[in-house]
């Protein structure tokens, strides 16, 4: 009874924070979509099945409003699956004009275990923190000249960057204010269809069928970020432009084994329980579920494995406290931080260990660390391929990959 009175406190307070930006949010919304939608041809418009043109996008109803219309494609899920979570189209506001802090001047404003959502493109290295994302679960940025959406959602804790671009335009993304299977559904500015935050797919309106480009965006602990990319930026939470509480965790609680996931209705895979946190990998048509008993333990651990056809390592390192938990986004006990790469530098395979708190490769002793970065030994300043994990919720993983294989234990 004391997590549905908690997660009823959270919806009463995003919808109270959501009044003060409402009227903000629809007009970004409007001219976001008149500047981000490009004219279109009568074929595209009246011919769903004629092969989309690359620098056009359709025009027609928004699926904000209806999910029903001839100019759609078919759904690809049940329009009567995707639920409302309480506040309105764009009620969490997403980060518009995102401003940084270099990583130096920001040491002391975020403690060391505190989440980050990490991202680096071409050289350009960038922190989101859980603190600020999860009062807004969506950043409209340009990292490294990549247009982003940098996305979080806290109901089924995962993290995932997009480019944000479709057929060739570039648009933003906002919160729809709905959830499926209990997570974020995005919609886009340009024809305002919907998506799935946990796979990237437009699954309702003009653009469903279409899919986003996603790039590695592990979440990481604040200290270990800082001194891996210590000329980094950090997202600044004294300038998001929006009054919230950060720091503060409005989910407490959730991440314990006893709520069930808010507002799920589907049924939960009953390999494990709903909140079991995996590792979720998906390559080569294969999905893979890793139990994060498995792949942690002490203060740090190698997984050499595969998924697939593809041989992967999942690196894990103690110390970022889980911000579901506690009334404090530093103050839950401690997940750790794992990235998975492909282990292989110059065509050879390279196999990980661990020698004290150091990720050490058994080839050429080179030191590494979570992020995937030999700092010391013959391969010194390489960096591994980062591939595409989740750090999730089992409930979450197995709806959006069903048939996927979960491994709890060392064969």
């Amino acid at each position: 009874m004391k997590a549905k009175l908690s997660l009823i406190g959270v919806t009463i307070a995003l919808l109270a924070a959501a009044c003060g930006d409402a009227g903000t949010a629809a007009e970004e919304r409007e001219a976001a979509t008149t500047a981000a939608a490009p004219e279109t041809t009568a074929a595209s418009q009246s011919d769903p099945a004629a092969t989309p043109a690359v620098g056009v996008l359709p025009e027609g109803p928004s699926a904000l409003e209806t999910s029903s219309a001839p100019e759609f494609p078919p759904p690809l899920v049940n329009p009567q699956e995707i639920m409302s979570g309480g506040p309105p189209p764009d009620g969490i506001p997403p980060i518009e004009e995102p401003v940084f802090l270099p990583v130096v001047d920001a040491l002391e404003r975020l403690d060391p275990a505190e989440a980050v959502v990490a991202l680096e493109v071409d050289g350009d290295a960038r922190a989101y923190p859980v603190q600020v994302m999860i009062w807004h679960e969506i950043v409209n940025d340009t990292v490294g000249g990549v247009p982003v959406a940098v996305t979080y959602c806290p109901l089924c804790n995962s993290a995932v960057t997009y480019k944000r671009e479709v057929r060739g335009v570039e648009t933003t993304f906002g919160t729809s204010g709905r959830l499926f299977a209990s997570a974020l559904v995005m919609y886009d500015r340009a024809t305002e269809s919907l998506w799935t935050h946990f796979d990237g797919k437009a699954v309702v309106g003009l653009l469903a069928g279409e899919q986003l480009e996603s790039i590695p965006s592990p979440l990481m602990a604040w200290g270990d970020f800082a001194a891996a990319y210590p000329t980094g930026q950090v997202l600044n939470p004294d300038e998001t432009g929006f009054n919230r509480q950060y720091g503060r965790n409005p989910y407490v609680g959730y991440d314990n084994e006893g709520p069930e996931p808010f507002l799920f209705t589907g049924i939960t895979d009953p390999r494990a329980t709903s909140k079991l946190r995996v590792v979720g990998v998906a390559r080569d048509g294969a999905a893979t579920a890793f139990s994060l008993d498995l792949v942690s333990g002490g203060e740090a651990k190698a997984t050499n494995t595969s998924v697939g056809d593809t041989e992967i390592v999942i690196l894990w390192k103690a110390g970022q406290a889980t911000a579901l938990e506690s009334d404090r986004i530093e103050g839950g006990r401690d997940v750790g931080s794992t990235a998975v790469f492909i282990p292989v530098v110059d065509g050879d395979k390279l196999t990980f260990a661990v020698e004290g708190d150091q990720f050490v490769d058994e080839e050429t002793g080179s030191t590494w660390n979570v992020t995937g970065e030999a700092t010391d030994g013959p391969l010194a300043g390489t960096r591994l391929e980062q591939i595409n994990h989740l750090d999730t919720f089992w409930f979450a993983w197995a709806t959006y990959r069903p048939g996927t294989e979960l491994v709890e234990s060392a064969e």
